[in-house]
């Protein structure tokens, strides 16, 4: 059953956020991951969430996803994630 990586991203950083989108796709496929929103337009319908970018991936599974969440190759990357950008995830199981 699919499950799903949705962030909410500040990104307080663009050129390191960049490089960071750069070195954490390629780890997000390597774990069977892919993208399904990211970035674009936002349309906030219902309640007062507007987040500033919004991104929902898309795993095979949950183990999928932790196991995405602690490789090496993720974790390397955590020092320019922090330093480019704010970001809330949540992980959610498919229907």
């Amino acid at each position: 059953m699919a499950a799903f990586v949705i962030t909410d991203v500040d990104i307080t950083d663009a050129p390191l956020y960049r490089e960071f989108m750069e070195k954490v796709t390629p780890t997000i496929e390597h774990h069977g991951g892919k993208f399904v929103a990211r970035g674009g337009a936002l349309e906030t319908v219902m309640g007062n969430w507007n987040p500033p970018r919004l991104a929902i991936m898309e795993f095979g599974s949950l183990d999928q996803i932790h196991t995405w969440l602690d490789s090496a190759e993720f974790k390397a990357l955590n020092d320019i994630m922090t330093r480019s950008s704010n970001i809330n995830m949540v992980i959610v199981d498919g229907v």
